[in-house]
């Protein structure tokens, strides 16, 4: 719970003293990938048990200076969040839903025995860092400022506690695609590996996830697909994720499926805001288990029509393969399916102030 202190928490601002020329900003927001570059501030505040959040300051991007002892480098008690700041039609600027970023970056922390952030902090740590670099723009179509609030123990010492001192900082970057293939659908490999079990901390989104993740991530790669795909721990039969972001199954009886939340999957927020924008398209929406035996039989029979993944930073992203050990197998025309396009339409419309916000999703920040 908010101190009354942290609640009237103000921002110090130190203004970097030679930011990025205006030149090489614009050749950086002409292509800007996905997180190759950064913006010129970062915001950052601390965490001292019995005194809690103190000093919010918005300062020139640069080297964190860490203690060799520091518990995140012995413990990894780490977390983040990833969210967008999007230019909408109007040239207004705005942040979607960054109280469900908000929630469920405590919900991590709660799960790491870290410091819960208040809600009201964590979104104006956000629109701080974005009013004070919003010149950082891509210009590409679609573009857009991809967000990474994150907290780690920086307490010096050694010994399996939590600690008593963290740092939360928030940084940006210019963002692009995020597929660097151009396909107009992704392919995914089945890994053996296993992404989380239950008990564990699969639904918080750490560092320690996304590390187990990077040599079946590897394999994929080197075996000319664009994800890797996880299924559960104790059958290893039930589809879960990808190595970052949810899926969903769009069948022929005007149904849609996605994997329900077990405690092993992230809870996405672009999940969260699909199942509901779906559910207004008059589809019969479902949380449940999903075999990869039986994507593969619907798939063959038709009874499967898409499979999209989605995710703060891929958005709706048609998938049109699957390869694994024993095989491969097709979704549909391999291509993007018409509901996949549909929603992702509807996303991104509402995201940019092009269609109505009837959820209260958009939280226009200028």
């Amino acid at each position: 719970m908010a101190t009354p202190a942290e609640n009237s928490l103000t921002f110090a601002h130190h203004p970097h003293p030679s930011p990025v020329a205006a030149d090489v900003r614009a050749q950086v927001l002409a292509n800007p990938g996905f997180g190759a570059a950064f913006t010129d501030h970062m915001v950052e505040i601390d965490y001292t048990e019995g005194s809690g959040w103190h000093d919010p300051r918005v300062i020139p991007y640069g080297p964190i200076a860490l203690d060799p002892a520091a518990a995140v480098l012995h413990y990894a008690q780490e977390i983040f969040e990833g969210l967008k700041a999007y230019r909408l039609s109007d040239g207004g600027i705005a942040l979607f839903r960054p109280e469900a970023n908000a929630q469920r970056f405590n919900a991590s922390a709660h799960r790491l025995a870290m410091p819960e952030l208040p809600e009201d902090l964590f979104v104006e740590a956000v629109r701080q860092q974005v009013l004070i670099d919003k010149d950082w723009f891509p210009t590409v179509e679609g573009g857009s400022m991809y967000l990474r609030p994150f907290m780690f123990a920086s307490e010096a010492f050694l010994g399996v506690r939590p600690a008593r001192q963290y740092k939360f900082m928030v940084i940006a970057s210019p963002a692009g695609n995020y597929f660097k293939s151009g396909a107009p659908a992704v392919s995914i490999w089945v890994s053996d590996y296993t992404r989380a079990a239950p008990g564990g901390t699969g639904a918080a989104k750490c560092g320690g996830n996304y590390a187990a993740s990077l040599v079946p991530t590897a394999e994929a790669f080197s075996r000319g697909h664009d994800q890797v795909l996880f299924l559960d721990a104790a059958e290893h039969k039930w589809v879960e994720e990808l190595g970052g972001m949810n899926l969903f199954f769009v069948f022929d009886d005007g149904s849609i499926l996605t994997p329900e939340l077990t405690g092993t999957i992230l809870p996405g927020i672009t999940r969260s805001s699909l199942l509901k924008l779906a559910a207004e398209e008059g589809l019969t929406v479902r949380e449940g288990r999903y075999s990869l035996d039986q994507w593969q039989a619907d798939a063959a029979s038709g009874r499967l029509l898409e499979t999209f993944a989605c995710g703060t930073a891929a958005v709706v992203t048609p998938v049109g393969k699957v390869a694994s050990q024993t095989g491969e197998f097709a979704i549909g025309s391999g291509g993007p399916g018409q509901l996949t396009q549909s929603l992702r339409a509807k996303l991104v419309g509402i995201q940019r102030g092009e269609i109505a916000d009837t959820h209260g999703w958009v939280k226009r920040i200028a």
